[in-house]
Formats: C-alpha cells, structure tokens, sequence
C-alpha cells in the first residue's frame, strides 16, 4: 500500500472506486485485525488457515456475483460495445489462454525459488535476519509484478486498476497466501513477536490511513502518494537500524511515535473534515 499506491499517485492522481471504500477497504482492515487476533497465541494455526481459506472462498463468490450483475447492467446499457470482440486473434481460444495461465505460473513458482534462496543466502552473508530480508528485498521483489501493473495502469489512465489491484493483494495474501501456507506447515506458522508487535500494527495503521485519503474526494492526491512513499521509507529505515541495533534507533523511534504520526493523523483528520464539508447536503 505504501510504496505502490505512493508511487502510482506520484505519476498520475488516482480515482478511487466508491466500492473500494464501502467494501474492499473494510475488508482488508478487517481480515487484518483477525489476522492479529488469531496471531496473539504466537501461531497462525492450520484451524486459522482454514478459516481464511473459507472466508476467501466466500468472499469470491460475492465478487463474481457482483461482477456477473455489474457486466449485465453494463451489457444492457451498451450492447455494442459490450459485444465488440477483442483485437487479438491468436490467444482467443480458451486451450491458449489456459496454457498461458499455467506457462505463467510454472515461471512465478520458478521465479519465488530463486528469489527466496538468494534472499536467505544474502540475509546469513550480511548477518541481517531473515525477518528483515522478508519484510524488504523478498516483500520487494514479491511484489515487482503489482508494481508493474499499478505504474502501467496510471500511465494508461486506468487508474480504478491501480487501486484495486493493491486492496485486492493485500486481502489475498491473508486469506490465501497465508491460509494455504498455514494450513500446508505441519504445525501452522509461527509469528515472531518483532512481527506481532511491531510489523502488523504497521500494516493496520497503513489500512487505516487509506479510508481517509480514499474519503477526501475519492482521490489519492500527489501529496498524498508522497506521504505513503515517505512512510515506506521511514518503515524501511527502521527495520535496517533496528536489525544493527544502530544508536540512532530510539532518536528514530521517539521521532516516528512524538512527532510524525500524531502529525500525520492531524493532517488527515483536517483533510477528512474539509472534504465532508464540501460535500452537498
């Protein structure tokens, strides 16, 4: 959320879908928050897995339900365009579509290998934590294809898919990423307590930064983009002094807790209030 949708909204104003903000947005902040309660005990158990395997299982039944109705209405108000065929002939057919799928799945499964044992190999040379190398370079690298597609779709103007794209990831990597792992591990998945404490309060407090920069306008402004990527920035630069154990680390603490945040809330509660304002009625 930080760094994509900072950076799509540095290129180009993004316009946020009003479905995003009453459905998805609240959703991602939810299966966050259950994400934190199911980790209090230390694991993500198999039972927790499977519960957001069936919680991903339903709520993809409502998205293709809502898509079905949404492409119906949309089917009836423009039956010409609606109808119009595609431009390209040579993967028309469902067997060339389907053979891309997997094609392109056996290469993302490839790519994950590597990136993964390059990463551990990189994280025990330099003797900084795993922890630490997953939440940058592997998160990062995970990460390259929602940053391709996000950065394209502002430069082409589609920027619903720019949003949606990263609201979407986030509630799949709980709910599938996370249940398919967890149900998989023989004992669950653990949760470190740097992550417990530390790590998933930071992604609720960025899912929760997004409904008032979604709310002011159903825009996420060029300022806006720059606060998310100074955000990352600031995570980033923690994680590094805090897996050196550098002296500056509490100066930083105190600063991101003191100053940065409690000003951050201020601007965005001003902001939010200023655009209710303005609205009619």
């Amino acid at each position: 959320m930080l760094f994509i949708l900072g950076l799509s909204a540095l290129i180009v104003p993004l316009i946020v879908n009003q479905q995003l903000v009453r459905q998805e947005v609240p959703i991602m902040i939810g299966v966050s928050l259950l994400l934190i309660v199911l980790g209090l005990d230390g694991t993500v158990s198999r039972g927790d897995g499977a519960l957001f395997l069936v919680m991903l299982a339903a709520y993809t039944v409502i998205l293709i339900r809502q898509s079905r109705a949404a492409s119906r209405a949309a089917a009836q108000a423009h039956p010409t365009e609606m109808g119009a065929m595609p431009s390209s002939k040579w993967d028309r057919h469902w067997s060339v579509q389907l053979a891309l799928i997997v094609v392109g799945l056996l290469l993302l499964v490839q790519g994950s290998n590597w990136l993964v044992d390059a990463a551990v190999t990189v994280a025990r040379h330099l003797g900084v934590s795993e922890l630490v190398v997953g939440l940058t370079i592997v998160a990062a690298g995970t990460s390259l294809p929602e940053v391709a597609t996000s950065v394209m779709a502002s430069i082409r103007g589609e920027r619903d898919i720019a949003v949606g794209n990263i609201v979407g990831s986030n509630i799949f990597n709980i709910l599938a990423v996370l249940g398919l792992s967890s149900v998989l591990a023989p004992r669950g998945l653990n949760v470190s307590p740097a992550v417990l404490h530390f790590d998933l309060w930071v992604m609720i407090a960025a899912a929760l930064a997004c409904l008032p920069v979604f709310f002011t306008g159903y825009l996420i402004a060029r300022w806006e983009g720059a606060m998310f990527l100074g955000y990352y920035a600031a995570y980033s630069a923690y994680l590094v002094l805090a897996a050196s154990q550098h002296d500056a680390l509490p100066n930083v603490r105190l600063a991101m807790v003191a100053v940065v945040m409690p000003m951050t809330v201020i601007t965005l509660a001003v902001v939010s209030w200023r655009a209710r304002r303005q609205l009619p009625g």
